[in-house]
């Protein structure tokens, strides 16, 4: 038995996973264990949660509704960016990990913890997330990783170990899952097992639960109208809400339409390629309609500057960075750019597609006198030409050395 920690947090969502590795800390460091279950709009009672935590002699247990901090701390800010990694992924599972490990450590210093641990295998990118952003708050924490340490490295040990320590195995577990999923309120992603070979087609019909599939939405159209203040959507259709009911909103809106499905091979920072589907209806349909709005309100430059350090800004959230001071960098710059971003867009959600059909500002750059094909006495078409001559010069300095 290892001697060297008297207390640590667990990130415990109550699964057989994690309900193993609470007793595998118990039995390996014989140490006393707090749990820490974070609601984040995964769409699971949590009570049981505490129930099995409580069964397994756990004093201390901390459940928490996260999710309003969730949006307008973490999911928000990041939309302001329009971050994508690698161009597609919308980032749902990256995003939650800074403020699960943030609450872990906050509770460690409160109970007196000299330890974290959480339940992420050691061939993924959670690992890393959580880790990098348990170091960067408190640098002396001590770490534990029980995948890289045990040696249950299959469901059939872990299920024997299970019973063996008198844990709940439900019948469903049994058998080998189909996939591993993870859930919050912004998406729900699944990975492995029938998914691991990707020439294959995903079943849908099966791993869908938050919306439906393009194939099955209604065949009318469903309009929505989202207004926009500093860069954040703040009502729908009219209606003002919280951040983190309006997400849950769009994700009604979004599911029923089958819009937010993505099926992608991405690149670990762990240095593998995995095969995930993506559920995020709400966070695909907030992403199109913002861009409708920027078009709008943003200066061209600002928005192009914006749109280059936008896949820095996603690989330092999806590898893990969120605490690093060159994120925060990138965020002040985003902030101050979005804090024009104000203004109301419409679009209609049919069959998977965000078609946009209008959009307004009050302050609007789009001026209609000058782009308009009518005769106008605002622009003189003839200043182009000084402006295209000034722009060719060095094109045809070059060309004439070449002899063109």
């Amino acid at each position: 038995m290892k001697k060297d920690v008297n207390k640590v947090v667990l990130a415990y969502s109550g699964g057989l996973d994690a309900s193993v590795i609470l007793r595998w800390l118990q039995d390996t460091y014989g140490c006393e264990v707090v749990t820490f279950t974070a609601d984040l709009g995964q769409g699971e009672e949590l009570e049981p949660a505490r129930k099995k935590a409580e069964m397994m002699g756990i004093k201390e247990i901390f459940i928490e509704d996260l999710r309003k901090e969730f949006v307008r701390d973490y999911v928000f800010p990041m939309f302001r960016a329009n971050a994508q990694y690698e161009g597609t992924y919308l980032l749902g599972t990256s995003i939650a990990r800074p403020l699960i490990s943030k609450r872990q450590i906050e509770i460690a210093k409160m109970v007196g913890a000299d330890a974290v641990a959480h339940g992420a295998t050691g061939k993924g990118n959670d690992q890393i997330r959580f880790e990098l952003s348990y170091y960067a708050l408190k640098p002396d924490i001590k770490i534990i990783a029980p995948w890289r340490e045990w040696d249950l490295n299959s469901r059939t040990k872990l299920i024997a170990y299970a019973e063996q320590h008198q844990i709940p195995v439900s019948k469903d577990k049994r058998g080998e899952a189909p996939f591993s999923q993870d859930a919050n309120l912004l998406h729900i992603s699944s990975e492995g097992k029938i998914l691991e070979d990707p020439a294959v087609a995903a079943d849908m019909d099966l791993i869908l639960s938050r919306m439906v599939s393009p194939q099955n939405a209604p065949d009318k159209a469903e309009e929505i109208t989202i207004d926009f203040e500093a860069g954040d959507p703040v009502a729908i259709n009219g209606e003002k809400m919280s951040p983190a009911t309006l997400l849950t909103k769009l994700n009604e809106m979004g599911g029923r339409n089958g819009i937010g499905c993505l099926d992608i091979v991405e690149n670990r920072f762990i240095g593998m390629k995995s095969r995930g589907v993506y559920e995020t209806p709400g966070g695909t349909i907030l992403f199109q309609m913002r861009r409708a709005i920027e078009s709008l309100t943003l200066d061209r430059g600002a928005m192009h500057l914006k749109d280059e350090l936008m896949p820095r800004y996603a690989e330092l959230v999806y590898n893990g960075f969120w605490f690093s001071p060159e994120r925060e960098m990138l965020q002040a710059a985003i902030d101050h750019c979005s804090s024009v971003v104000t203004g109301q867009v419409t679009a209609n959600l049919y069959k998977g597609n965000v078609l946009i059909t209008g959009r307004s500002a009050p302050k609007s750059l789009y001026d209609a006198d000058i782009v308009t094909f009518e005769e106008d006495t605002v622009y003189d078409q003839r200043d182009a030409e000084g402006f295209i001559k000034l722009n060719a010069l060095r094109l045809r300095l070059r060309g004439r050395l070449l002899g063109r």
